[in-house]
């Protein structure tokens, strides 16, 4: 801490509606939903008698970039809150109709 200035110090404070905090949550659970839509591709695939290696490792990194877009959410960001929210969901809706 040089100069005895933490960095917490220097951090803007940054308050959050009801209706935000119910957004990224939201966010956060339509990514999860669609890393759940490929979680169920990945056990269908294998539950096969020969599955296809490549549903699974494409599945997987689907799984993988859909990790990151979930930790670069930014709460203050409505309108990427409100992006993410709608085409995981969609995404999740579409991959899940595939399988069954």
């Amino acid at each position: 801490m040089p100069n005895g200035i933490s960095v917490i110090d220097q951090v803007d404070p940054y308050e959050w509606s009801n209706e935000d905090t119910a957004a990224y949550e939201a966010a956060i659970e339509a990514v999860n939903g669609a890393v759940g839509a490929y979680s169920a591709v990945i056990s269908a695939e294998e539950a096969k008698a020969a599955p296809d290696l490549s549903v699974i490792e494409d599945a997987r990194a689907v799984q993988t970039q859909l990790a990151r877009e979930r930790e670069g959410l930014r709460s203050s960001d409505r309108e990427q809150i409100a992006a993410a929210r709608a085409r995981c969901a969609q995404l999740a809706r579409e991959v899940l109709a595939g399988i069954g």
